[in-house]
């Protein structure tokens, strides 16, 4: 029998319907297309528009970024809102894209790469958030991975993107309002019920990952660090990047696209930053877009039961 759940603390709901899902071994692989040169491969610098910074490693880089050539948001126009004839809020698309290339390698995905690369890629994201908040007209910077066809990439190369926006995203701004709700976080309090859940997939000194409650996504995961931290930049980036590196694993053992959503508390706001892994296993139909509610196929006990290796 299926069940109708409601996320901890959003006004969110989700039906878990497990006999309608597949195993993990059953699903197809997508990959995104590559024609021609990769812009990102080392020797293509020239291909991508002029680069803001790199890491060096060996004599070459490791990591490097530069603007996205094909931006969504630009410095250009009005960043600020106003509202005419009461239904027409608008803006302009004001704001930084930029793209973070995760590894001078064409063949391999960052669940590929070792620990020490993903800590490095986690400074790297760190230091962007700090330093295009500090812009003017900034107010929020979203840090995610597109990985596959189904999560919405087209370069094959591995790589992140950010975009800082002159508004605090709806979801952030809802998580925000939910945790005022309550008098202490909300999200502490899951994290120690989490923990001795069948729920828990992966556990460390400074991190946990589990799979949510009410999960969206076959196989959605959620990193938490232990402390109450709003930032990516005051969180062990070496147990962060542990732990990522094991859930990576296992959605790459089976070939599985996804989206990585980094979640983190606006200047000056209390939250609970955390990761967001969220595997691209079946695709929203009707319902889901008429209602609002998913349906997911997948339980988030039985998910965390392959990530644990129990399945």
């Amino acid at each position: 029998m299926g069940e109708l759940r409601k996320d901890y603390i959003l006004d969110r709901w989700v039906i878990i319907s497990s006999g309608r899902g597949a195993r993990p071994h059953e699903l197809q692989k997508t990959t995104a297309v590559q024609q021609g040169a990769c812009f990102f491969c080392p020797g293509n610098e020239s291909l991508t528009p002029p680069e803001i910074g790199r890491i060096v490693k060996n004599g070459g880089w490791q990591l490097r970024w530069f603007e996205n050539k094909f931006p969504a948001l630009k410095t250009e126009g009005q960043p600020s809102v106003k509202t005419d004839n009461r239904f027409y809020t608008f803006a302009s698309a004001y704001g930084y894209h930029e793209v973070i290339v995760e590894t001078p390698r064409h063949d391999k995905q960052l669940a590929e790469l070792p620990v020490d690369e993903i800590e490095q890629m986690l400074h790297v994201y760190a230091r962007r958030i700090v330093e295009l908040e500090a812009k003017p007209n900034i107010a929020y910077v979203n840090v995610f991975k597109n990985h596959g066809y189904l999560g919405g990439t087209s370069i094959v190369h591995s790589h992140s993107q950010v975009m800082a926006t002159s508004i605090i995203p709806p979801l952030i701004q809802e998580k925000l309002s939910a945790m005022r709700r309550f008098l202490s976080c909300p999200y502490c309090a899951v994290i120690q019920s989490e923990s001795n859940s069948g729920r828990k997939c992966f556990e460390n000194n400074d991190f946990i990952a589990f799979s949510p409650y009410a999960s969206r996504f076959n196989y959605e995961v959620w990193i938490f660090p232990k402390m109450h931290v709003a930032r990516l930049e005051e969180v062990n980036f070496a147990g962060l990047a542990d732990i990522m590196s094991k859930v990576l694993r296992k959605v790459h053992e089976v070939n599985l696209d996804y989206n990585l959503l980094v979640q983190h508390g606006p200047r000056g706001e209390d939250f609970h930053f955390h990761i967001e892994v969220c595997p691209r296993a079946a695709i929203w139909a009707g319902f889901e877009l008429s209602s609002g509610i998913i349906i997911n196929s997948v339980s988030p006990e039985d998910a965390a039961k392959f990530y644990r290796g129990e399945e």
